[in-house]
């Protein structure tokens, strides 16, 4: 099972693509890890800056409907090889969110005054979140508070993230 726990990069934007999340003219790398450096490259967000916001980040809270565009199992890939396993956000497209936990990741989501309430408390702090997934909620510190959210995942998507992904997942069921 992968680590969900770590210092949290604040992305606040919506509608953040694959394309943003890994450029496509880098997906003909021959390796996962080959694509550690274009992480976020092409991310526009005032005062964000890929090649040293990234760094020692292991979750991401962003606002809607990230990982929209182009369905590709290289965008979470390369959050993945730069060790983040935990994006948390208002909404997910479909497919992104479903390649997240076929590779033992988790996207999280929670409500538009939840996320807003992560923000305003929390960005640009160096905010650091624990999570608990026998209790379904992760802890949140930083600014001097610390915080609890509770999350739902279905069943399945449950056992895909404890398993390390769908892979793991087939080689112990199958």
């Amino acid at each position: 099972m992968k680590n969900f726990n770590g210092k949290i990069l604040f992305l606040d934007r919506s509608d953040i693509n694959t394309d943003e999340i890994l450029p496509a003219r880098h997906m003909n790398e021959a390796s996962k890890s080959a694509l550690k450096p274009y992480c976020l490259e092409d991310l526009a967000i005032a005062g964000f800056d890929p090649k040293t916001d990234i760094e020692d980040k292991s979750v991401i809270v962003t606002r809607s409907n990230f990982g929209c565009g182009s369905s590709r199992e290289h965008a979470p890939w390369v959050l993945e090889c730069n060790g983040i396993n935990l994006v948390i956000a208002e909404g997910f497209a479909r497919i992104f969110r479903q390649n997240m936990f076929n590779c033992g990741m988790m996207a999280i989501t929670l409500g538009a005054t939840q996320i807003d309430d992560l923000f305003k408390l929390f960005a640009g702090s160096e905010a650091e979140c624990s999570t608990d997934l026998d209790k379904m909620e992760f802890t949140i510190k930083g600014n001097l508070q610390t915080k609890v959210y509770p999350f739902k995942l279905n069943a399945f998507d449950l056992e895909l993230v404890k398993a390390g992904g769908w892979v793991d997942y087939a080689d112990k069921k199958y």
